[in-house]
């Protein structure tokens, strides 16, 4: 598969396996710090190699390499999705952050059920590749953003 060809739906395959990898090694670096804990308690008996200070340090830093790669095929594969759906992932990565922002101060759960509610639609019309339902949830989103700006601000 050449990468020039490559789908979103590959990218997004391979950055799902990049983040079930670190996860495994988490996991096993984990279960290595708890052997290196338990070692001097059963005198090195046991399954998993313990590790070191310095050998888990080095394995997490890989573990945080493989999630920052990860995430990067994850904007790639949504870059090349939101191809011919109207909206930049510039827009979308703003706006998102806008929400989470409001999410914060928001005190009516109404308001809060009804801007989740648009951002999931937002997401969702992304990930089906349906850019026909994607217009009324992102104007609703803009809309209920805009309005929870200081007057003047707009």
């Amino acid at each position: 598969m050449s990468l020039t060809a490559t789908l979103p739906h590959d990218l997004e395959a391979l950055a799902d396996s990049l983040s079930a990898s670190a996860d495994e090694l988490h996991t096993r670096i984990m279960r290595g710090i708890r052997q290196q804990q338990h070692l001097a308690g059963n005198n090195g008996l046991g399954g998993a190699s313990p590790l070191t200070h310095g050998a888990a340090q080095a394995l997490f830093e890989n573990e945080v390499a493989l999630r920052q790669q990860a995430n990067s095929l994850y904007v790639d594969a949504a870059s090349h999705t939101l191809e011919g759906m109207g909206v930049t992932l510039e827009e979308l990565l703003r706006l998102a952050a806008e929400a989470r922002d409001a999410m914060r101060r928001i005190e009516r759960v109404k308001e809060l059920a009804a801007l989740s509610a648009d951002l999931l639609a937002v997401a969702a019309a992304i990930a089906a590749a349906r850019p026909e339902h994607l217009v009324a949830p992102l104007r609703s989103l803009k809309q209920q953003l805009a309005a929870r700006l200081p007057r003047g601000s707009a």
